[in-house]
């Protein structure tokens, strides 16, 4: 290994150490202020607003996405664009956090005094305690960092990272207190793997109607083959007079019934079929089909409601809806 990539890799272990020292600092930091900041948070009316100018902005950003991912109504405001209309986005009710590591940022203070005159209240998140905007706010949140990462002690590391994960304690204390549940980050994430897992149910993606390969017990073998072609689900259904389930005729059945040298010619398709076989409820969670299929090396299923087959799920359907 060259000898300025061994500099590069000892530089950047440094960078690492210096962060978790600032991180290890944190807990011993949570005071009265942080219990009070939950509980404004959690008693707010309107939506938590998180503002914060550079580096800050940043890290504010994030913080405002991760609390209304979580439960929290929230959304970023730049201290900048604030004076000049955007100021309107506050409301009585609101509460502000305000993030500056040197608590000093002019952009912020510069719209504290217009903020003062709405029923908010505002949390400080800074490096400095004595700072004008931690004086200013109703509550403080220590997040300084008794060192920078940067070799330079300007660039603003340790001290954001600590006021990123302030704010990951603040989102993820607020998501406990408010009994949030992976069904309600399932709701507000539609898009992404966890929300389709845990809101998409059989009765959303399963063929249903005249799609729905059936056919009678008595009927002979070669109209439930016509059928499974038709209806290129590589299975039928066999069901009664009334819909309800008797069983089901698959490829595999007809494989296994070529190996046995069975008399294909002669027998209803009752004779070749798997009865008590498996099936799920329409209400079941599309992840459950998926995980049933799985545990039973099958891919396909009927779905049944009081006995009745109401429709068919395929593995095909879970990996187009994203579930597998």
């Amino acid at each position: 290994m060259p000898h300025h990539a061994k500099d590069l890799l000892t530089l950047a272990k440094a960078v690492i150490d210096t962060e978790i020292a600032a991180l290890s600092a944190l807990p011993e930091r949570l005071d009265d202020d942080f219990l009070h900041a939950c509980e404004a948070m959690l008693a707010c009316k309107g939506r938590v607003i998180v503002t914060g100018m550079g580096k800050s902005g940043h890290i504010g950003n994030k913080i405002a996405a991760t609390l209304a991912s979580t439960g929290t109504p929230a959304f970023f405001l730049h201290p900048g664009e604030a004076s000049h209309g955007d100021l309107g986005m506050i409301v009585n009710g609101d509460v502000i956090i305000a993030l500056s590591n040197s608590g000093t940022s002019e952009e912020i203070l510069s719209i504290l005094p217009v903020i003062r005159r709405l029923d908010v209240r505002i949390i400080a998140m800074t490096g400095n305690p004595n700072s004008a905007l931690a004086e200013a706010a109703d509550f403080h949140i220590y997040t300084g960092a008794d060192k920078e990462a940067c070799p330079l002690g300007l660039a603003p590391t340790s001290s954001t990272t600590a006021a990123l994960v302030m704010g990951d304690a603040l989102a993820v204390a607020l998501l406990e207190a408010r009994g949030f549940t992976a069904e309600d980050f399932a709701r507000s994430h539609p898009g992404g793997r966890l929300g389709k897992r845990l809101l998409v149910h059989v009765r959303d993606i399963m063929h249903t109607g005249d799609d729905i390969p059936q056919v009678q017990p008595d009927v002979h073998l070669q109209q439930a083959i016509l059928e499974m072609t038709r209806k290129k689900l590589g299975m039928t259904a066999i069901t009664d007079d009334s819909g309800k389930l008797l069983g089901i005729f698959t490829d595999g059945d007809l494989r296994r019934s070529f190996e046995k040298g069975l008399g294909l010619q002669e027998q209803p398709v009752s004779a070749f079929m798997t009865p008590n076989c498996r099936s799920i409820d329409g209400n079941s969670l599309a992840v459950e089909a998926l995980n049933l299929m799985q545990e039973h090396a099958i891919t396909v299923l009927p779905v049944v409601q009081d006995g009745r087959v109401t429709g068919i799920i395929h593995m095909h359907d879970l990996l187009r809806a994203g579930i597998a």
